[in-house]
């Protein structure tokens, strides 16, 4: 029996070769039970709900997708207590098959910490991959219920949102005479370890086995096995979508009690703004949010053994201003600017100057290689909100670091020499650092530092709160923000463009969306060493995984797609 027969099925316990896994129908299967659930949620047809979850968490489709998963990311190679790591075809296939229900018993998290802003350490655990994969498995059939039900305006750790959406929102809300002018900056007193287990085991539409051993499994740290009775582990695929769930109906409960009122639009109303645990409400009353707004807040966290901080839950006017992921909210005169905050971008110089000072005595070009992709996140992070300012004062102080760099390195030559040898002229600039480079083919190149004020600054266009990237009334709306956030990204490369519109954004081989996340290759479909060019007519955009099975199958072949409507030629 090949894989392809029992796709959708039960496992059948004959090994399966991992390379000839039919993934486009793996993904169908799946993305077919998932709509079913939505719909069914939406009717509140919750015995329905249940029959689908069994069904996709015992799936062969399901529980290949869920390996797949944990087997590229970016967590693959770190193995947890039992150090073992899925690294090899043979590993991941026979994985698929350790993926039962009956006899299931996870084992305990490796605790790990992590360094946080206020320089504190964040306590992470380490399932093992098996526990991940699990973890991934379970979560195909909850997160169509999450999505289903989330507050509309939570856009944390969830598919299709991310942190642009809630800052837009906060400007929808804030942004005009007649809006709200006060907000309460809510912090909830470590989230992630304190969330009820009783209240998870009662409301979590899930397995209730599964959850219940994977809140009890425990950590080890130490070589020391200590128990968990509370709260979520922040390291585990489960986690963020659990604490959403946790999280979400605050809104709804805020909206009961202050309802919109026709006519009025956002004046006197209260508003919630939530990404993950951070979150904040606004009003146009200082009693309301610390009379009433607040207590409703604080005893809906103690429900779920939640509490918020007395010292980080602050109100504040608009004018005084405030930060919120990253971003600084304030009106000048009247007028809303959202900027870069002070604290993010001094978190962003610290952390260039160390890459600097840790590669005193590395090449200019390969300093350039470090600091690059550094430089192209956090401005490509900013570059929705009013930036331009603050990332030309960021292009200086990047500038003085590695002049101080050059000068420390020549002690003995004067400025004249150095800036001859690490700051070349181009297109009408005088001082652009520059270092040489060995390419794949061997050759050396001049590559030049990006400079953040090159980041053009583009308007954020928000979501719409009631969408729902697995209900297919959606499909067409995530379709187009596909294609424009695509457009964006590709934008100076026109041959990879025209690939991906040409195939309709999609991998041909396993038919799924191919996006920055997801990442791709650029495949020959007659390969290079038969013969093959480099012209368009012979690539195709696969994903990283597809095009590796594409070179492990010679039986494989991989069809041109037609060329979608509107596409013109390279």
């Amino acid at each position: 029996m090949t894989a392809e027969q029992h796709a959708a099925g039960a496992v059948s316990h004959q090994e399966v070769d991992w390379q000839a896994i039919d993934w486009r129908t793996a993904h169908k299967n799946v993305s077919r039970l998932q709509t079913r659930i939505v719909k069914a949620t939406q009717e509140g047809r919750w015995g329905k709900v249940k029959a689908l979850q069994h069904l996709l968490t015992h799936s062969f489709s399901g529980k290949a997708i869920a390996v797949k998963r944990v087997t590229e990311n970016q967590g693959k190679n770190t193995p947890g207590v039992d150090k073992v790591a899925w690294d090899s075809p043979r590993k991941k296939a026979a994985a698929i098959y350790s993926l039962r229900r009956r006899g299931y018993h996870p084992q305990p998290l490796r605790r790990i910490y992590i360094p946080k802003s206020n320089g504190r350490k964040r306590p992470l655990g380490i399932p093992t991959m098996r526990d991940r994969a699990m973890q991934a498995l379970y979560l195909l059939a909850l997160d169509p219920i999450a999505e289903t039900l989330a507050d509309p305006n939570s856009y944390g750790f969830r598919r299709e949102r991310s942190t642009a959406d809630a800052v837009e929102q906060c400007f929808t809300l804030l942004a005009t005479k007649n809006k709200p002018q006060w907000i309460l900056e809510g912090d909830i007193k470590a989230c992630f370890d304190r969330i009820s287990h009783d209240w998870l085991l009662a409301h979590i539409p899930m397995d209730k086995g599964i959850l219940r051993k994977w809140l009890k499994a425990g950590y080890i740290e130490k070589n020391v096995l200590r128990p968990t009775e509370e709260g979520t582990p922040q390291g585990g695929i489960c986690s963020p979508v659990l604490a959403n769930m946790t999280l979400d109906g605050l809104e709804r409960r805020l909206r009961e009690k202050y309802p919109k009122r026709p006519g009025h639009g956002s004046k006197g109303m209260v508003n919630l703004v939530r990404y993950a645990d951070d979150f904040l409400v606004t009003s146009n009353s200082k009693e309301t949010l610390e009379n009433e707004v607040k207590p409703l807040i604080e005893q809906f966290m103690q429900e779920r053994g939640l509490e918020l901080s007395r010292e980080k839950t602050v109100i504040t006017h608009i004018e005084a201003g405030f930060d919120f992921l990253g971003q600084n909210v304030r009106k000048y005169k009247g007028k809303l600017l959202i900027k870069p905050s002070k604290k993010n971008v001094t978190a962003f110089l610290t952390k260039i100057r160390e890459i600097i000072h840790e590669n005193k005595q590395a090449a200019a070009g390969y300093l350039i290689l470090q600091l690059n992709p550094v430089i192209r996140g956090w401005a490509n992070y900013h570059r929705h909100v009013v930036s331009k300012d603050t990332f030309t004062d960021v292009d200086h102080a990047i500038f003085e670091a590695l002049w101080h760099w050059a000068r420390r390195r020549h002690p003995n030559k004067g400025k004249k020499w150095i800036k001859e040898k690490y700051f070349l002229p181009l297109e009408g600039r005088k001082w652009v650092f520059s270092g040489r480079v060995r390419g794949k083919d061997g050759d050396i190149r001049t590559i030049q530092l990006l400079r953040a004020v090159d980041m053009p600054i583009v308007r954020h266009t928000k979501i719409q709160s009631a969408a729902n990237p697995y209900d297919p009334e959606w499909e067409t709306y995530f379709e187009q923000r596909l294609d424009l956030k695509m457009a964006a990204d590709l934008k100076k490369k026109r041959k990879l463009f025209y690939l991906w519109k040409e195939q309709n954004g999609l991998c041909p081989v396993c038919d799924q969306r191919i996006t920055k996340l997801t990442g791709w290759h650029s495949h020959h479909i007659m390969w290079r060493v038969y013969g093959g060019d480099d012209r368009t007519e012979n690539r195709v955009l696969l994903h990283p995984n597809c095009h590796r099975q594409v070179h492990s199958r010679k039986d494989l072949a991989v069809v041109k797609p037609r060329p979608a409507r509107g596409v013109r030629k390279a």
